[in-house]
């Protein structure tokens, strides 16, 4: 049974959490390009995607940790040192995914579409084309109404945030490969 549920465990992982860390990945860059081209809905639409990607396989994610304990009550390994860590880790990269990340490229992905509904709003009213050529002196730069777009960082800090799930995962990885102070012979 113990290969078993270790079999379940690594290919939760593998489809579960490797899409997460990917799409996560690919977010903070498409999130700039689609800022700054608002006109651009092949980009939006790859934000959208990006973003459902994580919050659906962050969801199926769950069976990692679920699979990773059953396993390591079949192993009787539950008290080890290597394996707590890992749980701990675990619980702070589904942290940082669910509190950081997610929320983020959330607020992103509403900036890319209010200034995307603004571009067109603008072209329209004005004539011009996504370059806001034309547009009536005073008019006011929508894409500063959600305070995402008018901050250039947003997308550096999620990137970061990002960085800080991937190299938690890896560390886990590492830590379910080599485990330190194992006696059960990996």
């Amino acid at each position: 049974m113990t290969k078993f549920f270790l079999v379940l465990h690594v290919l939760a992982a593998i489809v579960a959490v490797g899409p997460v860390t990917v799409a996560a990945s690919m977010f903070p860059p498409g999130a700039r390009r689609a800022l700054a081209d608002p006109g651009d809905q092949r980009a939006a639409q790859t934000l959208r995607l990006l973003h459902r990607i994580c919050r659906v396989y962050a969801g199926l994610g769950i069976a990692v940790p679920v699979l990773g304990l059953a396993t390591a009550m079949s192993m009787g390994v539950l008290g080890d040192a290597w394996l707590i860590a890992s749980m701990a880790l675990t619980g702070i990269a589904a942290a940082v995914l669910l509190a950081l990340v997610l929320p983020r490229q959330e607020e992103l992905l509403e900036a890319v579409e209010s200034a995307a509904g603004a571009d067109t709003t603008t072209e329209v009213a004005t004539g011009a084309g996504t370059t806001g050529v034309g547009a009536p002196i005073g008019a006011t730069d929508t894409t500063t109404s959600t305070g995402v777009a008018a901050n250039p960082r947003a997308t550096v800090r999620l990137a970061m945030f990002t960085g800080i799930f991937n190299l938690l995962w890896a560390t886990v990885t590492i830590l379910m490969i080599v485990r330190p102070g194992s006696t059960t012979g990996a």
